[in-house]
This record gives C-alpha cells, structure tokens and sequence, in this order.
C-alpha cells in the first residue's frame, strides 16, 4: 500500500491517520504536503467539531521518511524541513480542537504533529523522542517555541540536545501529554472524549484556542462573534430546561 493519509468522519469527529507501516508511519514528502490541503477541507465541512490525529497499527509517528524528503530537495522540490513546518501550522491552525492519540513510537516529525494538536492522549507504554541533533538539523525555531511551551525550556532542551526517548510517564509529567490509558484503553477514551468535545459550544471553543495562543489581536472579532451567536442563549435555555444544548455556531471557513 501507499504511503498515505486517510480519513473518517463520525459523530462530528474526522479522525485523521498516518498510514506508512512500511517505515512506522514515516511522514513521506507527499503527506507532508498533504496534510494542509487535508485539513483545509475538513476546516470548511460545518459537520466536523473536533478532530483526531492518529496512526496506523501501533505506531503514532517514526518521523520523516529520510529517503522520500531526500529524493524530494534533490528534485528541486520544497526543503524537508518546511514541508514539516507547513504541514505543523496547518495543524495548528485548525479552527476545531484536535487531538493526538498516540500508540508505540511518536519520534522527530510525529511529536512535531502531536504537539501541534491541542491535546495529546497516550497509550502506556509510547515511546517520545525529538531526534535533530541525531542528524545535525537545525530544529525549525515554530516548532522549538511549541515545545518549550508544552514541555518548559528544560525539558525542550532535554529532548532537543540528546533526542534520547522518553516513556508516557515522563511524558505526561512535563506535559507533553495530557492522559496516559493503560493499553487496550486509547481508542474507548479518545471516542468518548471527543464525542464530550463535539457536544460543547464551538465558538467556546474557538475563541478559547486563539486566547491560548496570545491572539489578543482578536478579543473584538470575538466579542462580535459572541454577539451575532444564539450559542449563549441556547446554552442556559438548555440548562434550565435539564436537556442537551443544540450549538449551532460555525466558524468562518465553514461559512462560506
């Protein structure tokens, strides 16, 4: 089979998978670069309220396939490491919470993707490593910033100066992850979370993701979009009516 990204939607959840046994779910030049455009799409489908990245069998991410970004730049093609970047931002600019679950090994270019999404649930027994200093790259100064941000500048350092591996329990006590599930138990908790996700107000969530990020550039696009949406009054008519609110906010790309 071809290296591939795949994609499922259910229950408002598209669930996104990194599918390259072959090399443990190695990011080839192909999926870096289409992974925005994946995205992009998914960001203008109004049915999607959450999304989850993840890998096929039991491995997360090995990284970036080494030969396929190669032959890539020799080709005359984008440089590795932007396709990467790229492919992070996208990721992290999804207007919709996204969530990594991960499995085996989450390694080099797989933490960059995990630590681009807004929450990471590991299954016990995950494997972490950021691996540049093992190949004498300089590590993109967006994706240092996002992992001294999860992690703190000591442990960033940790990781970006040995690339040695680290377990779910150093993981989750540094914050790179946010659950660790005994195994067997990632798929269950990953599904019912994000079905608690899908159900919660959008534009919560929306405006909450930019305000994590510093956007304070946009508290008055917020206000406004606050204003023009029935979200608040649904959400207390609800409350007081003992049942399950109906949101209805979409963001703008899903607009149009």
């Amino acid at each position: 089979m071809e290296p591939q990204l795949t994609h499922t939607l259910a229950g408002g959840v598209a669930t996104v998978v990194i599918d390259h046994p072959a090399k443990r779910n190695a990011m080839t030049a192909a999926m870096w670069r289409a992974l925005p455009p994946l995205l992009d799409r998914l960001a203008a489908d109004p049915s999607v309220r959450a999304l989850v990245l993840t890998g096929a069998g039991e491995t997360f991410c090995a990284g970036a396939d080494i030969s396929s970004l190669g032959a890539s730049a020799a080709e005359g093609g984008d440089a590795p490491q932007r396709l990467a970047v790229l492919a992070e931002e996208a990721l992290a600019a999804f207007p919709r919470p996204t969530l990594a679950a991960v499995r085996g090994y989450c390694v080099g270019g797989g933490v960059q993707l995990a630590a681009a999404c807004d929450l990471r649930f590991a299954e016990e027994g995950s494997r972490f490593a950021v691996t540049p200093a093992k190949l004498g790259i300089v590590y993109a100064a967006s994706s240092t910033a996002r992992l001294a941000t999860l992690t703190g500048p000591a442990t960033a350092k940790y990781l970006l100066f040995s690339g040695e591996l680290i377990d779910t329990g150093r993981a989750l006590r540094c914050g790179l992850v946010d659950e660790v599930l005994p195994a067997g138990g990632l798929g269950a908790r990953v599904a019912e979370f994000t079905s608690v996700l899908a159900a919660r107000s959008p534009l919560t969530q929306a405006a909450a993701k930019e305000f994590a990020a510093g956007r304070t550039d946009r508290i008055a696009h917020w206000e406004d979009e606050a204003r023009r949406s029935t979200d608040a009054a649904e959400g207390v008519a609800a409350f007081l009516e003992r049942r399950t609110p109906r949101f209805t906010w979409t963001p703008a790309a899903a607009r149009e």
